[in-house]
């Protein structure tokens, strides 16, 4: 066969002799479970029968869990791709490039905590990728009017001029040039040339000259008069207020006039901030990509998008490719709705304390949905394709016919009349036709047949349309002709004959405030409003639609970001994927009840129903951790005296749980150092982000009342002047794992004390209780680790905290008596000891 008509990419099942093991100890382990809660169910601990029952209510949840959990990792595959191939079918010799074009989505809001030299260094990669130039465009999103941000965007179209061709000339990873030259590597690996070194050198010194200017311009903000920024011919920056402004749109960059320092033409570059105005909800991230999902649609409309972080620079710049291969495939590409790339961190120690790298859930769970129905959306690095974002459903596999007679189709079937259930219309794109057409200025445009007149299309209003009620694009889109008229062009691109002008005023047009309103933007069109979490829902929605995702891994990792340098600020990014989860599960869209009838799959729902009950388990959770403390304080067990039985079905139950991690680690590559972090930090996170987000997403619910969460805070800078609001907020979710803490270890010293005061038959049951104690306290070592490694010391709170906590026990202590003999000792009355 042909190599340039063979499949793009191939899906790799995992070998038999790998997964097959793991699916029948899946198997066995809930045949264990079912035996061993029968024997807990019909053994209560009678003297201690509150803690018995706790006991087991926790255990079936934490079952429950596992069970969510575990289903969707039934079918895990690997995919590889072919490169080669993608250039042979699309990238012929001697013709242009037939690769789809890319709008790149870049989102920032606060310059102070998301550094402008950070965004310099995504956009920088950007402009640097491998991938036909007039193709690429970069949307930059800045959602803080920040004419900071403003300017140095300006300054690193610049210096573009003259990385880019660098990058191109030498073939150099990655693209972005803070990480190019702080990263220990040989540099010289196959590099022929012998101007590479002159040329990286001046390149270094370019790009150190280059962080100057950009901190000067950080240097200069700090400066500002109370009257906000002026523009260079002394006007006010229009977003001087960041709460009210008009919207405000710049090309700084144009693939046909920007060129490099060699003569090349650099892919477009836009700089993006939508209006803001007072008493708008303006629905934070999900509003901002939304808004670029329009103005992309008026300027450049490719069909297929791409979202990255303000710290998410592109690692292999060939990895818009590697998402080609699986959505520009003739075969499987039509119903490929987004490919997701794995989150990968720079900025990490080699233990991963705090499990930043998330490893399992990457590598583990994300493979398993692959084999499903595809991986979840997971906020970054997600080629998506713009049609399912409007959405519409999946296009419906086609199947060949299975009539035999003429008849079938009018309902015959061997000579009886039957009547066929009407089905439910899929909601397919509207196919249109195209004409030609002048406006009032006397411009030729090409626009779909329903648009009749476009005469007053020059000054913003909207022309006449033809079945546009009919199709019911005004209410589902707002009241753009040209976006609407974008959204029925199957292939993408733009309608040729209007000028830039025309289309700059459009598209601020699209990102003014009102424009979604009494439209379906955020329930059914685009990135989807309701959750802080508007990556799961947006993917839930998709998958709802019958779109199906693939998941992507290079070998070269396709991005990497910028993780959380402590706890405080993980356990942030904990409480605001809880939350979200919590704000789903509390709405229309919980999967519980929403979507049947659609194109999910069953385990891929079971896998979003997971998501959206994760966040209750936290209850249980804190309640069971709290457990061994009260054991040892109080002297009672959970579990009764062991009969033959008993001893079996709890062996059996801890063998069937390292049995199945060995074996899923096996499988899937994972070392047992990050599943074990893994393991950890999900006692962390459930006991302290989790269990608060369960309390904000109720009262979010009963009062209606917004919580504001803080961005979280990734480079080691200060946090300017809500730091104490800052500190404060992370401190509480310091306090109830610092408590299960104290509780525990005081509990092993006065189980201990008792132990010794009661004696030899004492120490079988304390070393049952010691062993709980004791696995609690593993599991939350790294918090106490980072909670007294910070740099600005403990918290006062939790000091206090800390204090009261071991005050309260210590009176307890006190009044247990624990070294004092229990029995009064022998009667000298009775013993008729005379003493005299």
């Amino acid at each position: 066969m042909d190599e340039a008509r063979q499949p793009l990419s191939r899906k790799l099942p995992i070998p038999s002799s790998r997964i097959n093991p793991y699916r029948i100890m899946i198997v066995i382990r809930l045949v264990v479970l079912g035996f061993f809660f029968y024997y807990r169910v019909m053994h209560p601990v009678n003297d201690a029968y509150a803690l018995w029952l706790v006991s087991v209510i926790c255990e079936l949840c934490f079952a429950l869990s596992w069970i969510l959990d575990q289903f969707p990792k039934w079918l895990p595959v690997n995919r590889e791709t072919y490169l080669d191939r993608l250039s042979l079918r699309y990238e012929k010799e001697e013709q242009p490039s037939q690769l789809s074009a890319v709008d790149i989505f870049v989102t920032t809001v606060d310059p102070v905590k998301e550094p402008p030299l950070v965004t310099a260094n995504t956009v920088l990669s950007i402009l640097a990728v491998d991938y036909p130039v007039h193709k690429v465009s970069c949307y930059v999103s800045d959602d803080g009017a920040s004419m900071l941000t403003f300017e140095a965007l300006s300054e690193t179209c610049e210096f573009a001029r003259k990385w880019v061709p660098f990058c191109k000339k030498f073939n150099v990873e990655p693209r972005a040039p803070e990480w190019y030259f702080s990263e220990k590597m040989d540099y010289f690996k196959d590099k022929v040339l012998p101007s590479f070194v002159r040329e990286r050198r001046a390149m270094k010194r370019e790009y150190e000259e280059f962080k100057i200017r950009i901190n000067a311009l950080v240097a200069m903000s700090k400066k500002a008069t109370e009257e906000g920024w002026a523009m260079q011919d002394g006007t006010p920056w229009p977003g001087n207020n960041i709460r009210d402004h008009p919207g405000m749109i710049q090309i700084l960059g144009q693939s046909g006039i920007t060129q490099d320092t060699d003569g090349n033409d650099l892919p477009r570059l836009v700089y993006v901030s939508r209006e803001k105005r007072p008493r708008f909800n303006h629905q934070k991230k999900a509003g901002a990509m939304n808004a670029l999902v329009r103005v992309s649609a008026v300027l450049t409309n490719a069909p297929y998008l791409l979202n990255l972080d303000f710290d998410h620079y592109i690692n292999n710049s060939k990895a818009l490719r590697e998402a080609m291969c699986f959505l520009m495939d003739p075969l499987q590409g039509k119903r490929v709705g987004y490919v997701q790339f794995p989150q990968s961190f720079n900025g990490m120690n080699g233990h991963d304390q705090y499990a930043n790298k998330n490893t399992v859930f990457f590598h583990i769970n994300m493979k398993g949905l692959d084999g499903i129905q595809g991986p979840m959306y997971v906020g970054s690095g997600c080629v998506f394709r713009r049609k399912a974002l409007y959405g519409y459903d999946a296009p419906k596999p086609e199947k060949p016919p299975t009539r035999t007679c003429d008849c079938w189709s009018n309902g015959c079937f061997g000579g009886f009349y039957l009547r066929r259930k009407k089905k439910k219309q899929p909601n397919q794109q509207p196919k249109i036709e195209m004409k030609t057409s002048y406006t009032k200025q006397g411009e030729v445009v090409q626009l779909p047949l329903m648009f009749t007149a476009m005469d007053s299309l020059e000054e913003g209003k909207e022309g006449k349309m033809f079945a546009l009620s009919d199709l019911k694009l005004e209410k589902k889109f707002g009241g753009s002709p040209i976006f609407i008229a974008s959204t029925l062009l199957e292939g993408g691109g733009t309608f040729k004959g209007f000028k830039l002008a025309s289309l700059l005023s459009e598209a601020i047009h699209v990102i003014s405030c009102g424009y979604e309103d009494k439209t379906e933007w955020g329930k059914e069109v685009g990135w989807i409003y309701g959750s802080v979490t508007e990556d799961i829902l947006t993917g839930f929605k998709m998958h709802c639609h019958g779109w199906r995702s693939v998941y992507c891994i290079p070998a070269r990792p396709a991005f990497k970001g910028s993780a959380p340098i402590n706890i405080s600020d993980h356990l942030q990014q904990v409480l605001r994927s809880a939350l979200g989860s919590m704000e789903i599960f509390l709405s229309r869209h919980c999967p519980l009840w929403y979507g049947y009838g659609g194109g999910l799959k069953w385990l891929e729902r079971i896998s979003y129903i997971n998501v959206s009950l994760s966040t209750w388990t936290s209850i249980p959770l804190v309640a069971y951790f709290t457990l061994p403390a009260v054991c040892l304080l109080t002297g009672k067990f959970i579990i009764p005296k062991l009969t033959m039985a008993g001893n079996l079905w709890f062996l059996s139950l801890f063998i069937c749980i390292f049995a199945t991690s060995i074996l899923e680690m096996r499988w899937s590559g994972v070392s047992i150092n990050e599943w074990w972090r893994n393991e950890q930090f999900w006692v962390i996170g459930g006991v302290s982000a989790q269990l608060f987000a369960v309390f904000q997403g109720l009262f979010k619910v009963i009062t209606g009342v917004d919580t504001n969460l803080i961005v979280t805070s990734k480079v080691r800078d200060n946090i300017g002047e809500f730091s104490e609001l800052y500190e404060l907020k992370l401190t509480t979710l310091l306090i109830p794992p610092t408590t299960l803490l104290i509780i525990n270890m005081i509990g092993v010293v006065v189980g201990t004390a008792n132990a010794i005061n009661y004696g030899y038959d004492s120490w079988g049951p304390f070393f049952g209780m010691y062993f709980f104690a004791f696995w609690v306290i593993i599991h939350l070592y790294p918090f106490l680790k980072g909670l007294f490694g910070r740099e600005s010391g403990t918290p006062t709170v939790i000091i206090v905290w800390s204090i009261l906590a071991a005050s309260v026990f210590s009176l307890l202590w006190v009044r247990l008596d624990p070294f004092l003999p229990k029995s009064d000792g022998p009667s000298l009355v009775e013993c008729g000891l005379d003493c005299d």
